[in-house]
């Protein structure tokens, strides 16, 4: 018989760098889960990622205190931000361009990301992408 599932648990934590103080701490400590196995297994998981990239990861908490977790690619903004070397987005995005990104550079966010996303193709992933970048106040080229 499968176990119980209790609850989800999202968090956004650096990869390599997730310790008992918040927020996986508390998180974790209100459904009973081991918080040292998690951050354990978690900094094992993330060493071929760049250090202090914040991660998405899911936690999914059992009625038995254990615990499987995965962990999804950078979000799109933290990929567009590293990769138009800017420290934050516009706050006028469509009047004020703070950074550039070219198609290739697009493509290469949306091969990290199309796992992730709902896009049915690369092209449409591109595309997924350069409109966050936009909404950031990026100028977009070739899409």
């Amino acid at each position: 018989m499968a176990k119980k599932i209790v609850g989800f648990i999202k968090l956004q934590v650096a990869a390599g760098k997730a310790n008992p103080s918040p927020p996986v701490g508390p998180a974790l400590g209100q459904r009973g889960l081991n918080i040292m196995e998690f951050c354990k297994a978690f900094n094992a998981q993330t060493q071929g990622h760049e250090p202090g990239m914040k991660l998405p990861v899911v936690i999914t908490a059992y009625a038995d205190k254990s615990f499987t977790f995965v962990i999804k690619s950078a979000p799109a903004t933290a990929l567009i931000k590293k990769l138009a070397k800017i420290d934050k987005g516009s706050s006028k995005a469509h009047l004020e361009k703070v950074g550039k990104l070219t198609r290739a550079q697009l493509e290469e966010i949306a091969k990290i990301k199309v796992k992730d996303l709902t896009a049915a193709d690369l092209d449409a992933a591109v595309r997924t992408i350069a409109g966050s970048a936009r909404s950031m106040g990026v100028l977009v080229e070739g899409v």
